[in-house]
């Protein structure tokens, strides 16, 4: 039976320190954990599955540790790691029940594992659940520990589990963009400053400029994440380590490292890694950073394939819903789109962890429930983003070479390449006269005399213009070197 299935009539008392209180019957949670479902009624939902995991993990290593201390006996070992191993494995899942965002600095939801862990373990040793004679929340699952380390430290390695599959995801996506930015490496296009024409670029130039941002926020990332591998474990409530035993001190992170498969570290600075978020505020910016980034990209996608008839139509994005209920036909970029939503909310979500990490008072941060909660969303949301723009959008872009070049060929910014050659002021009399006259700057330039049709043929090549140098310059030098010989 799981925690949906009991009824109003079963129950049975507990008590804690503020009194009896009412349980379901069956609960493999006791008390605290049913004054937290009272308290903590704020988002309807429960901690993150992984952080579940997590903490199972914690305490698993905790109880391996307080065993070789000597703190726990053999056979209480033995049926608490089964309860452990039950939890890392999610068969408890539904005894997890308190709210993401609670009071307590995450009190409540250590407890709600000291007590499922406890219960569970009573079970398997064929004992009654919620007596704790045999094995108790408090003596035995969190001997050793405070919610002060084991909340911060099951947070970490939630993290760091997240932030694996956004790594993933961000390096198909960079995938993605170079093979792209190679297919499209031919189509010139106009370039824009201001929103207003510049001079041409390849469109494989722009994607690759987009691998290139994102292979920066990879690397971001990991820096970021790599500082929350230093844990508090073994710090209890302010750093300082009290009942915590010396040797379980120096055993517990090693421990937790071949649990969980994570290389951990010790925090350098106990009291400084349970008072201080930097480290965790640090991580949500480099999210925020890359949602700024992918943002910024799909504003530029949607620019670019506006139309069909009308706008740009640069691009073509994938067709994958109709867009509208009312205008027959008619075809949105809503994979752009929803990209741009999850970056708004993961900027968003780093303003609350700012707000969480800032408001921490004196030896303690009391907000990491929140900091935590907006953080895991923030990783989850831009992986999935991440995957749906790549799978969804970019692997299915097209480039309309035939719109991209009539741009090129119908603006008069290419006379940026004359410049060097007729002078500025010449460079900028033309332009003007050809935007006034509504006429090609070809034949602005012929009419003007200051370059001839040769000359011109060889300057105006686009292709040259989207690479560094002076467009025409070694072409027109070995001409003159040509003539000035058979003169």
């Amino acid at each position: 039976m799981n925690a949906t299935e009991q009824t109003p009539e079963q129950f049975r008392w507990e008590h804690d320190s503020l009194g009896e209180i009412e349980v379901p019957k069956e609960a493999l949670y006791g008390a605290q954990t049913q004054r937290a479902m009272t308290n903590f009624q704020i988002t309807g939902r429960r901690m993150h599955t992984q952080m579940i995991r997590s903490i199972g993990k914690v305490k698993k290593a905790s109880a391996y540790c307080n065993n070789q201390c000597g703190f726990l006996d053999d056979e209480r070992l033995k049926y608490i790691t089964e309860a452990c191993d039950e939890v890392i494995s999610g068969k408890l899942d539904s005894w997890f029940i308190t709210d993401c965002i609670q009071g307590g600095a995450g009190t409540s939801f250590n407890m709600n594992a000291n007590e499922v862990i406890a219960n569970r373990a009573a079970q398997l040793a064929g004992r009654e659940i919620g007596v704790y004679d045999y094995i108790h929340p408090n003596d035995h699952i969190n001997f050793g520990q405070s919610t002060n380390d084991v909340f911060p430290t099951a947070g970490r390695l939630t993290a760091l589990a997240l932030v694996e599959v956004l790594l993933n995801e961000l390096t198909e996506l960079q995938h993605s963009l170079l093979k792209k930015a190679k297919e499209f490496d031919g189509v010139i296009k106009m370039g824009r400053t201001h929103l207003q024409d510049a001079v041409p670029i390849r469109l494989g130039q722009e994607f690759h400029a987009y691998a290139t941002m994102v292979g920066r926020d990879i690397k971001r990332i990991r820096v970021a994440f790599n500082d929350l591998k230093a844990v508090n474990m073994g710090a209890t409530a302010v750093g300082t380590g009290l009942n915590a035993d010396e040797k379980y001190k120096k055993m517990i992170v090693p421990v937790l490292s071949e649990i969980s498969g994570i290389t951990l570290s010790s925090a350098k600075d106990l009291v400084d890694g349970t008072r201080n978020c930097d480290t965790l505020a640090f991580a949500s910016g480099a999210l925020k950073v890359l949602a700024v980034n992918l943002s910024k990209m799909c504003n530029d996608l949607r620019m670019m394939a506006s139309g069909p008839k009308a706008g740009l139509a640069e691009i073509k994005l994938p067709d994958r819903q109709p867009g509208s209920s009312i205008m027959p036909g008619k075809v949105n970029p809503v994979i752009a789109e929803v990209c741009n939503q999850a970056c708004f909310n993961v900027i968003g979500n780093d303003v609350t962890i700012a707000k969480a990490a800032e408001a921490g008072q004196l030896e303690l941060n009391v907000f990491e429930p929140v900091l935590f909660k907006n953080l895991f969303e923030s990783i989850e949301i831009m992986a999935n983003a991440c995957h749906t723009l790549r799978l969804n959008a970019i692997d299915g872009i097209k480039a309309n070479k035939e719109n991209c070049l009539f741009f090129v060929e119908r603006s008069v910014s290419p006379i940026t390449a004359f410049a060097p050659h007729i002078g500025y002021a010449n460079a900028s009399r033309i332009a003007k006269q050809a935007l006034i006259e509504n006429r090609t700057l070809r034949e602005v330039l012929l009419e003007s005399g200051l370059i001839t049709e040769h000359d011109l043929e060889i300057i105006m090549d686009v292709q040259e213009m989207t690479k560094p140098g002076i467009p025409g310059k070694k072409r027109l030098a070995k001409n003159k070197k040509k003539e000035k010989v058979e003169g």
